[in-house]
């Protein structure tokens, strides 16, 4: 690590709610959420009322009675976001995108040219909120893990300065579920043996904690909690998966309704693939069900493709798996993601050879290139809702 706190962690607040905020004066300072079956983003006035993201409208609607509930518009968010990210290159070319909503910035050889990297943060924040209206919250520190801590810290609409001398002292109060890679379950595990703090994770020992949590898990948290991560901004970094969710409602769910889900989520993520000219080997199948847990299912095809028809067989045969748990359960998600990705532009299919497959697949992507992604659907598509497809980074 460097001397001085020079990683930035911008984060853009409640970001689909604030928005829709900044573009009808009626909705500010009053609750807001974004989607209707499903909860998108909700405002930091209906997050106050017990709203949170992913949650069922019925119970958002429980809990926030007075809730102004708005339909998403994508292509609002992407224009925000774009406009945002050219605020982040403006300030420095060292810059990680995240999400649509959040980027690590590296702003260490800037002092001279601009001043030390809060008066930077402070500048970018006005920058924002002027050029494009948004609340935005800046976590600074020395280490890439530490700055998205002190921006989750100083959310909403602030920002927070880790100075290195008081790196560990700001960390150890904080409650375990703020490392990253700390979810429900290995919280409760480290609850369940009296482990409530960071502070308490370092204490414990590397060892106790590979042999409570397992080798990786265990190294990840222990170097984490005292605040050793090397890991750089790094710009143009391409994604290691590429994948898609569609929610549904809470009602019963056939079979060969989920199946009909699938084969256009897979569509969606293998025409990104051939687009961005990459393979892939692991298909992963994410689930929420009715009750708001989750799982997740995996396979590894023997060889990396792009095309739709053996990616969707390995995620059918995931889906299979997992029917009875959904007839008990209910679903209100449908996930997938294929990952194992190539890193480098990969040739898609050979010269001088005949596949179907990748025929049919080239067919297609040139009819959605041409007139538009919903010019072309799958006939168990035809009259359904194709579910909203969020904004995303460049592939």
């Amino acid at each position: 690590m460097s001397g001085e706190a020079t990683i930035l962690h911008a984060d853009l607040d409640a970001f689909y709610a604030s928005v829709e905020q900044r573009d009808d004066p009626r909705l500010r300072g009053r609750p807001v959420i974004v989607g209707g079956g499903v909860v998108l983003a909700a405002s930091y006035e209906a997050k106050a009322r017990g709203v949170r993201s992913a949650m069922g409208g019925r119970q958002a609607r429980r809990l926030c009675p007075e809730a102004i509930v708005v339909r998403p518009r994508m292509s609002a968010y992407t224009a925000a976001s774009r406009a945002v990210f050219e605020i982040f290159r403006q300030t420095t070319p060292l810059v990680e995108g995240l999400s649509i909503d959040e980027a690590f910035l590296d702003v260490g050889g800037l002092r001279r040219l601009v001043g030390p990297p809060a008066d930077i943060a402070v500048r970018l924040r006005r920058e924002v909120r002027e050029r494009v209206g948004l609340p935005i919250t800046v976590g600074v520190a020395r280490t890439k893990f530490l700055a998205k801590v002190a921006s989750g810290v100083a959310k909403p609409d602030g920002l927070l300065v880790v100075e290195p001398g008081r790196e560990l002292a700001f960390l150890h109060p904080l409650p375990v579920e703020r490392l990253w890679g700390v979810g429900p379950v290995t919280a409760a595990k480290l609850r369940e043996r009296g482990i409530r703090t960071v502070g308490q994770v370092a204490r414990l020992g590397e060892a106790a904690l590979v042999s409570l949590l397992g080798g990786g898990a265990g190294h990840h948290l222990h170097a984490l909690a005292h605040n050793r991560d090397p890991r750089r901004v790094q710009v143009g970094r391409r994604r290691s998966s590429m994948g898609a969710q569609h929610a549904l409602g809470r009602e019963p769910h056939s079979p060969a309704e989920l199946d009909a889900v699938l084969a256009g989520l897979v569509d969606r993520v293998t025409g990104r693939m051939r687009a961005a000219r990459r393979t892939g080997r692991t298909v992963t199948l994410r689930l929420r069900f009715a009750d708001y847990t989750r799982a997740t299912r995996s396979h590894t095809i023997d060889k990396a493709t792009a095309q739709t028809r053996p990616l969707l067989e390995a995620a059918r045969a995931l889906l299979r798996t997992a029917l009875p748990e959904i007839d008990a359960r209910g679903i209100t998600l449908i996930g997938v993601s294929v990952g194992n990705l190539d890193n480098g532009h990969v040739q898609l299919t050979l010269p001088f050879t005949r596949d179907p497959g990748a025929e049919l697949d080239a067919a297609v992507d040139a009819v959605r290139d041409r007139f538009g992604s919903s010019a072309l659907t799958r006939a168990v598509l035809l009259g359904q809702d194709p579910g909203l497809e969020m904004p995303r980074l460049p592939d």
